[in-house]
Protein backbone atom coordinates (compact mmCIF):
# COMPACT_ATOMS: atom_id res chain seq x y z
CA UNK A 1 0.00 0.00 0.00
CA UNK A 2 1.65 3.54 -1.26
CA UNK A 3 1.40 6.34 1.95
CA UNK A 4 2.07 9.54 1.37
CA UNK A 5 3.79 11.77 4.20
CA UNK A 6 1.00 13.47 5.51
CA UNK A 7 -1.01 10.33 6.59
CA UNK A 8 -2.85 8.86 3.46
CA UNK A 9 -2.72 5.37 1.65
CA UNK A 10 -4.51 4.16 -1.13
CA UNK A 11 -3.82 0.48 -2.63
CA UNK A 12 -5.57 -1.50 -5.54
CA UNK A 13 -8.21 -4.04 -4.30
CA UNK A 14 -11.06 -6.29 -5.43
CA UNK A 15 -13.67 -4.31 -3.49
CA UNK A 16 -13.29 -0.60 -1.94
CA UNK A 17 -12.57 -0.50 1.57
CA UNK A 18 -12.27 2.39 3.66
CA UNK A 19 -10.63 3.93 6.85
CA UNK A 20 -11.58 8.12 7.04
CA UNK A 21 -10.82 9.96 10.08
CA UNK A 22 -11.19 13.91 8.92
CA UNK A 23 -13.00 15.36 11.64
CA UNK A 24 -15.80 16.03 9.61
CA UNK A 25 -18.62 13.09 8.47
CA UNK A 26 -19.64 14.25 5.22
CA UNK A 27 -16.68 14.08 3.97
CA UNK A 28 -15.73 10.77 5.63
CA UNK A 29 -18.65 9.60 3.96
CA UNK A 30 -17.60 11.10 0.37
CA UNK A 31 -14.07 9.67 0.72
CA UNK A 32 -15.72 6.11 1.26
CA UNK A 33 -17.54 6.59 -1.85
CA UNK A 34 -14.80 7.30 -3.71
CA UNK A 35 -13.14 4.21 -2.31
CA UNK A 36 -15.89 1.62 -3.20
CA UNK A 37 -16.39 3.01 -6.37
CA UNK A 38 -12.88 2.65 -7.16
CA UNK A 39 -12.54 -0.26 -5.75
CA UNK A 40 -9.46 1.09 -3.41
CA UNK A 41 -8.39 0.07 -0.25
CA UNK A 42 -8.06 3.30 1.39
CA UNK A 43 -6.34 4.90 4.44
CA UNK A 44 -6.82 8.53 5.58
CA UNK A 45 -6.44 10.65 8.84
CA UNK A 46 -6.35 14.12 8.83
CA UNK A 47 -5.14 16.24 12.08
CA UNK A 48 -8.07 17.98 14.40
CA UNK A 49 -8.59 21.29 12.83
CA UNK A 50 -11.30 23.48 11.18
CA UNK A 51 -13.46 22.27 8.24
CA UNK A 52 -11.50 24.27 5.80
CA UNK A 53 -8.37 22.69 6.93
CA UNK A 54 -9.93 19.28 7.20
CA UNK A 55 -11.23 19.84 3.41
CA UNK A 56 -8.15 20.94 1.74
CA UNK A 57 -5.44 18.32 3.86
CA UNK A 58 -7.45 15.77 2.88
CA UNK A 59 -7.78 16.02 -0.55
CA UNK A 60 -4.23 17.32 -0.63
CA UNK A 61 -3.30 13.73 1.12
CA UNK A 62 -4.88 11.84 -0.81
CA UNK A 63 -4.02 13.75 -3.99
CA UNK A 64 -0.26 12.82 -3.32
CA UNK A 65 -1.22 8.76 -2.70
CA UNK A 66 -3.51 8.50 -5.79
CA UNK A 67 -0.18 10.62 -8.19
CA UNK A 68 2.06 7.75 -6.98
CA UNK A 69 -0.65 5.45 -8.07
CA UNK A 70 -1.80 6.98 -11.54
CA UNK A 71 1.67 7.78 -12.42
CA UNK A 72 3.19 4.63 -11.74
CA UNK A 73 4.40 2.41 -14.97
CA UNK A 74 2.30 0.94 -16.63
CA UNK A 75 -0.92 2.26 -15.29
CA UNK A 76 -3.63 4.03 -17.84
CA UNK A 77 -2.87 7.07 -16.58
CA UNK A 78 -6.35 8.08 -17.43
CA UNK A 79 -9.89 7.19 -17.00
CA UNK A 80 -13.46 8.55 -16.84
CA UNK A 81 -17.20 7.55 -15.47
CA UNK A 82 -20.40 8.43 -15.57
CA UNK A 83 -22.27 7.62 -12.37
CA UNK A 84 -26.11 7.56 -10.85
CA UNK A 85 -27.02 8.36 -6.69
CA UNK A 86 -30.36 8.10 -6.83
CA UNK A 87 -31.64 11.08 -8.97
CA UNK A 88 -28.00 12.66 -9.43
CA UNK A 89 -25.74 11.39 -12.53
CA UNK A 90 -22.15 12.80 -12.55
CA UNK A 91 -19.03 12.51 -15.35
CA UNK A 92 -15.68 12.68 -14.45
CA UNK A 93 -12.76 12.58 -17.11
CA UNK A 94 -8.82 12.55 -15.72
CA UNK A 95 -5.68 12.36 -16.86
CA UNK A 96 -2.05 12.45 -15.53
CA UNK A 97 -0.46 16.13 -17.12
CA UNK A 98 2.25 18.31 -16.09
CA UNK A 99 -0.26 21.12 -15.57
CA UNK A 100 -2.98 20.04 -13.62
CA UNK A 101 -6.79 21.71 -12.62
CA UNK A 102 -10.13 21.23 -11.63
CA UNK A 103 -12.69 22.08 -14.23
CA UNK A 104 -16.57 21.71 -13.20
CA UNK A 105 -20.00 22.67 -13.80
CA UNK A 106 -21.26 22.47 -10.14
CA UNK A 107 -21.35 25.07 -7.86
CA UNK A 108 -22.31 24.37 -3.99
CA UNK A 109 -21.41 27.76 -2.87
CA UNK A 110 -24.53 28.62 -1.86
CA UNK A 111 -25.49 25.33 -0.11
CA UNK A 112 -24.97 24.16 3.60
CA UNK A 113 -24.26 20.31 3.41
CA UNK A 114 -23.25 18.79 6.53
CA UNK A 115 -23.47 21.93 8.44
CA UNK A 116 -20.53 22.71 6.13
CA UNK A 117 -20.79 26.47 4.92
CA UNK A 118 -18.00 25.60 2.20
CA UNK A 119 -18.17 23.96 -1.42
CA UNK A 120 -16.73 21.36 -0.15
CA UNK A 121 -16.30 18.99 -3.29
CA UNK A 122 -14.79 21.98 -5.04
CA UNK A 123 -12.39 22.32 -2.39
CA UNK A 124 -11.51 18.51 -2.14
CA UNK A 125 -11.52 18.23 -5.93
CA UNK A 126 -9.32 20.92 -6.72
CA UNK A 127 -6.93 19.58 -3.59
CA UNK A 128 -6.39 16.18 -5.09
CA UNK A 129 -6.41 17.10 -8.50
CA UNK A 130 -3.44 19.59 -7.65
CA UNK A 131 -1.85 17.28 -5.50
CA UNK A 132 -1.85 14.24 -7.29
CA UNK A 133 -0.88 16.59 -11.08
CA UNK A 134 -4.64 15.19 -12.85
CA UNK A 135 -6.94 17.54 -15.31
CA UNK A 136 -9.64 16.45 -13.48
CA UNK A 137 -13.30 17.51 -15.42
CA UNK A 138 -16.35 16.91 -13.66
CA UNK A 139 -19.91 17.74 -14.79
CA UNK A 140 -23.29 17.30 -13.12
CA UNK A 141 -25.13 15.88 -16.02
CA UNK A 142 -28.52 15.65 -13.77
CA UNK A 143 -29.57 16.13 -10.00
CA UNK A 144 -30.88 18.62 -7.45
CA UNK A 145 -30.77 16.72 -4.14
CA UNK A 146 -27.11 18.12 -2.53
CA UNK A 147 -26.54 14.97 -1.02
CA UNK A 148 -27.18 12.74 -3.93
CA UNK A 149 -25.28 14.93 -6.23
CA UNK A 150 -22.54 14.90 -3.88
CA UNK A 151 -22.16 11.64 -3.83
CA UNK A 152 -22.72 11.03 -7.35
CA UNK A 153 -19.54 13.20 -7.86
CA UNK A 154 -17.56 11.23 -5.85
CA UNK A 155 -18.35 7.87 -6.90
CA UNK A 156 -17.89 9.10 -10.57
CA UNK A 157 -14.11 10.44 -9.69
CA UNK A 158 -13.76 6.97 -7.87
CA UNK A 159 -14.19 5.09 -10.63
CA UNK A 160 -12.25 7.43 -12.62
CA UNK A 161 -9.40 7.38 -10.50
CA UNK A 162 -9.72 3.16 -10.44
CA UNK A 163 -9.54 3.08 -13.95
CA UNK A 164 -6.67 5.25 -13.96
CA UNK A 165 -4.53 3.52 -11.63
CA UNK A 166 -5.19 0.11 -13.12
CA UNK A 167 -2.79 -1.28 -15.05
CA UNK A 168 -2.95 -1.20 -18.92
CA UNK A 169 -3.10 -5.23 -20.19
CA UNK A 170 -0.38 -5.55 -22.30
CA UNK A 171 -1.53 -7.02 -26.33
CA UNK A 172 0.13 -8.98 -28.37
CA UNK A 173 1.67 -7.44 -31.65
CA UNK A 174 -0.08 -7.96 -34.62
CA UNK A 175 -3.35 -8.62 -33.32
Amino acid sequence: MDESPTGGRVALAAEGVANVTTGLPVLDHLVTELARAGRFRLSLEVAPGGADEAVVAAGRTLGAAFGDRVSAAGSAGRGWSLVPADEALALASLERVDEPRLVTNVDFSDQRVGGLGTDVASRFLNELALAAGLNLHVRLVEGTDPQHVLAAIFKAVGAALGQACRPVPETKEGS
